[in-house]
């Protein structure tokens, strides 16, 4: 059968592009849902900025009327500027269990790839490092948080058969306090006020933590520097997500530490778990939707990790252990044990050890596929 490949050039299109997903995940209890909204504002250029540095293209998969799939094209030439690299980006790919349906969505981002000089495919990946990164291939079977990825197994297998290779994982972790990780936190976040005078800032309300947005974007953007896939982010780009998380961010999980000139030196963004409630919401905030996730954001069972960053002066410092001795407290005095922590590079063994003062498991691994045009 024939596969016919169709670009997303209309509102309805992108409707069609955002639903496609729900209909394939239908009754999937991992499967995490997006807000229906924030997925249609991202692929539009009125609404995303990132279309100022990107070159981007989305399609639809018909076979006989019927959409059977969806996959994104970008080709973000800031990152390719910084890399010296000519990368286009398969983004937002689903697909139905068809070998002759993901070759043809794959086909569809090569192609845009070649017409602009491209030279290498890879992904999945968004227009930047807070949009949805990588292929879940390991840990069906656990929930992923909001700022995880979950896909369809069978997915790996289609990506190796269309000539994909490993291009770097990222793995997750299911951390659980236990006595020696907070006894340990405590006396190392001590021990650096002491020395150092440095002090953690916590917050008491939304609009108090919003005046720090920026500046944790500014050393996201020094901390991350190095990091694959990685670009700088624009004052734009940082409005833009502060616009779509910090509004339901719970200051509570939120900490800045400030150096003895109380200059901000590093922070710690957590979030109550809202897989469930997006989940019971279904990608729509109302009429009930909002409600689910209020509950959970007042609420918590676990504590999702989303972000961590340190200036790069600081990063030997040991400013992670009191943003995690803060946090750590915070969540003992409402009884939570449980974190989730988002994507570490595999290759970031020293992220990766801080995680054996825990009882903890590595559940989750996902990976960047990459291949020569």
């Amino acid at each position: 059968m024939n596969i016919n490949i169709v670009p997303v050039k209309t509102k309805k299109d992108i409707k069609k592009f955002v639903d496609f997903q729900f209909e394939l995940y239908k009754n999937d209890k991992y499967w995490v849902p997006p807000i229906k909204a924030d997925e249609r504002k991202a692929l539009s250029p009125e609404t995303n900025p990132a279309f100022e540095f990107c070159d981007a293209e989305f399609y639809l998969a018909y076979r006989d009327g019927k959409i059977v799939g969806r996959v994104g094209a970008i080709v973000n030439k800031a990152y390719n500027e910084k890399t010296g690299e000519k990368f286009v980006r398969v983004s937002r790919i689903e697909f139905v269990n068809d070998y002759e349906v993901s070759a043809a969505l794959i086909k569809a981002v090569e192609d845009f790839g070649k017409q602009r000089g491209m030279t290498k495919i890879h992904g999945p990946l968004g227009f930047t490092n807070l949009d949805t990164q990588g292929m879940l291939i390991e840990g069906f079977d656990y929930l992923p948080s909001i700022a995880s990825v979950y896909n369809k197994s069978y997915y790996k297998d289609h990506f190796e058969k269309l000539g994909f290779g490993k291009e770097i994982d990222w793995v997750e972790f299911r951390l659980t306090l236990v006595e020696q990780a907070i006894k340990k936190a405590k006396r190392g976040a001590d021990l650096l006020k002491r020395r150092y005078g440095f002090d953690v800032l916590r917050f008491s309300s939304r609009d108090e933590m919003k005046k720090y947005a920026p500046k944790i974007f500014e050393i996201l953007n020094g901390a991350f520097a190095d990091l694959p896939f990685v670009i700088p982010f624009s004052k734009k780009m940082a409005d833009f997500y502060i616009n779509k998380y910090f509004n339901i961010l719970n200051p509570n999980y939120v900490r800045v530490v400030l150096n003895k000139e109380k200059d901000v030196i590093g922070f710690i963004v957590g979030m109550p778990s809202l897989s469930e409630a997006m989940q019971k919401a279904n990608g729509k905030l109302f009429p009930f939707g909002f409600t689910h996730i209020l509950k959970a954001l007042k609420k918590p069972k676990v504590i999702d990790l989303l972000l961590t960053g340190v200036m790069p002066d600081y990063a030997n410092s040991g400013v992670a252990v009191m943003l995690f001795a803060d946090l750590q407290e915070q969540m003992l005095q409402e009884g939570i044990s449980t974190m989730e922590t988002t994507g570490i590079f595999e290759t970031n063994g020293a992220a990766i050890s801080n995680w054996k003062n825990y009882d903890h498991i590595q559940h989750k691994r996902r990976r960047c596929f990459v291949k020569e045009l």
